[in-house]
């Protein structure tokens, strides 16, 4: 986060325009006043060493330091930085009376009001201490949390009044007990309990609260508000008109001092009575600072870091180049720019020259272009060619792509890609031997397994296909084996393909069959096995292809079959939580109806 301690400073930079346009108008009057004398070039011509340039660098180099400085003071901040305190103190809570008979006005302003600035007082001076706060009429609530964030407690007991509980009444039992569950789990502390209220128990059970408080080593402080004489209960709501009881008369509050006596007794405390004056902030402040300190964290909070020392060194700079810098003009410098002028034609001789020497170098490869110009190019003919059935075919297409790929090879010989591609085309074409070549090349350039696989794969295909044209059983048995060898190869880097698994099982049954049929054999034969591996291959295609057919409709027959399922399941997953839903308002229904009940049967016969 970015701020200025000072932010006010900031408008001290308005000045910097002002300062630039009474720079300007002395500029203008002073030529004017030159132009009395002559012609103003004339006389620019006799101060030969005056420089204008300067003379604005020097001005706005002032501006600028004096810019820097006017920032410094407004104290640039930037970020934050955790500083450390030890906080020794003790955990208070203070349960305070908001019931009705708090509104009456025997104590000044009213018994509520004096309270609240009875806290706030308590709070100022409770600065190491914890604090928090629970309001208590026939029942009670946290309504501060135990905090050392006093500002955030005080804007919690400015919005106190006895609107923020329904239930009127007086349960101080409640308040006590809500009190020790407030208190944190830190052991060694000292807690206190501090309890204002005008002693109208309606509910009782309080002297017993008190007395575990004490015995769980909490100290409970009764401050009895009002006056033993009584006052009568304002009504909020209409001005002028006081609370009558259920006979039509006044309800007279009293300040119950007994009760509120028997409270601080039991819990090991002080009963302290409030009036008008400020006796009883005294006497409370002198039992608190009897309780021992003990160290309750280590409190952590945010600074700012300065940033003004960067603006201020700025215009330290700024100030030193304005005095370094003459409003005359420097011979010196001059000299230097001249033959600075006569180096700047070699220098951009050389440049030329070194331009033209890296043009020719990207030039050197081919005239149509680069390596991968030539990839891509060669790719997009060898697609259209094979996109289209081999009716279709335009063989022109295959031709070009293998010109590309050449052209690709010719840029850059050692690239496994353009060899791979190449002996695709050319196989294509129908160039087996070209095709082997380059298919070897690749495998020896090629680093990634996934392409060595593809390499070997059509190694094979071409072996295969070789294998064929052989004229003897010999030749063909081990242009078979070569292929089975590549196959294998194959599927060492990509055993997943069904393609090369089936050419190598097909590959290890010619072989079969030709060891099978020995070393003889006329044309006719090698034609009718020809023709028999051909129909073959056909039958195995159609069965691979009714099998896929049978797979994907068994495949979709599964998914209809778990779909249906899902929807089913769905359906009874949407009732069953409909049941658990109205089973759910059921019981919570039956739960308010309980609760309104046991509020009506406690509901108590005072009001206040």
């Amino acid at each position: 986060m970015f701020q200025f301690a000072y932010p006010v400073c900031l408008y001290l930079l308005a000045a910097i325009p002002l300062l630039a346009m009474l720079h300007y108008v002395a500029m203008f009057k002073r030529r004017s006043k030159i132009a009395r004398y002559g012609d103003p070039v004339l006389v620019g011509r006799l101060i030969k060493d005056y420089s204008l340039l300067r003379s604005e660098l020097k001005f706005w180099l002032l501006q600028l330091a004096l810019s820097c400085f006017i920032v410094a003071m407004a104290r640039p901040q930037n970020g934050t930085k955790e500083a450390e305190a030890e906080r020794y103190g003790i955990e208070a809570i203070v349960a305070l009376d908001i019931s009705n008979s708090m509104m009456a006005q025997d104590v000044h302003p009213s018994r509520l009001d004096k309270s609240k600035r009875l806290i706030t007082s308590m709070m100022k001076q409770m600065t190491n201490d914890q604090i928090g706060l629970v309001l208590f009429a026939g029942s009670a609530f946290t309504q501060v949390p135990i905090t050392s964030d006093f500002t955030t407690a005080q804007m919690s007991l400015d919005q106190v009044n006895p609107s923020l509980i329904s239930l009127q009444g007086t349960d101080i039992a409640r308040a006590i007990d809500l009190s020790q569950e407030s208190f944190t789990d830190r052991d060694g502390v000292n807690r206190a309990i501090i309890i204002i209220t005008d002693g109208e128990d309606n509910e009782g059970g309080a002297v017993e609260a008190a007395k575990r408080a004490a015995e769980n080593g909490i100290l409970v402080y009764v401050l009895g508000v009002g006056s033993p004489q009584g006052s009568k209960i304002p009504l909020a709501e209409i001005s002028g008109q006081y609370m009558i009881d259920n006979e039509g008369n006044p309800v007279i509050s009293k300040l119950n001092e007994e009760m509120c006596k028997e409270i601080a007794t039991a819990g090991k405390g002080a009963y302290i009575y409030v009036d008008n004056s400020s006796t009883a902030q005294e006497a409370l402040s002198k039992h608190i600072d009897q309780l021992s300190k003990t160290r309750l964290a280590s409190v952590k909070f945010a600074e700012y870091n300065e940033k003004y020392q960067l603006f201020l060194l700025l215009g330290i700079v700024f100030l030193i180049l304005d005095a370094l810098i003459m409003a005359r003009q420097n011979h010196y410098f001059q000299k230097i720019t001249l033959f600075a002028k006569k180096k700047e034609t070699t220098a951009k001789g050389i440049r030329v020259g070194l331009l033209l020497l890296s043009i020719s170098s990207l030039m050197s490869c081919t005239s149509g272009g680069s390596f991968r110009d030539h990839i891509r190019r060669g790719n997009r003919y060898y697609e259209e060619f094979t996109d289209t059935t081999k009716a279709e075919r335009d063989t022109t297409l295959i031709s070009e792509a293998a010109t590309e790929y050449e052209r690709a090879v010719s840029c850059d010989v050692g690239q496994p890609i353009a060899h791979y591609n190449l002996g695709n085309a050319y196989l294509l074409i129908g160039q087996d031997s070209a095709a082997f070549s380059h298919y070897m090349q690749a495998d020896t350039l090629e680093q990634v397994y996934q392409r060595q696989g593809r390499i070997h794969r059509n190694i094979g295909v071409l072996l295969q296909s070789s294998s064929l044209n052989a004229e003897t059983d010999s030749a063909k048995n081990q242009l078979l084996q070569a292929a089975i060898a590549n196959y294998k190869a194959s599927l060492r880097y990509d055993p997943l393909n069904d393609e090369t698994r089936y050419n190598l099982a097909l590959c290890l049954w010619q072989v079969k069959k030709n060891n099978q049929g020995g070393g003889g054999g006329d044309g006719k034969n090698n034609q009718q096995d020809k023709q028999q591996q051909q129909n073959q291959d056909q039958q195995q295609q159609q069965n691979k292809d009714q099998d896929k057919n049978d797979q994907q409709q068994e495949q979709q027959q599964q998914e209809q079959q778990q779909q249906r399922e899902n929807s089913e399941q769905m359906i009874e997953a949407a009732k069953q939580r409909e049941r658990d839903t109205q089973q759910r308002m059921q019981l919570y229904q039956q739960q308010m109806r309980d609760k309104e009940e046991q509020m009506q049967s406690r509901r108590l016969q005072k009001n206040w």
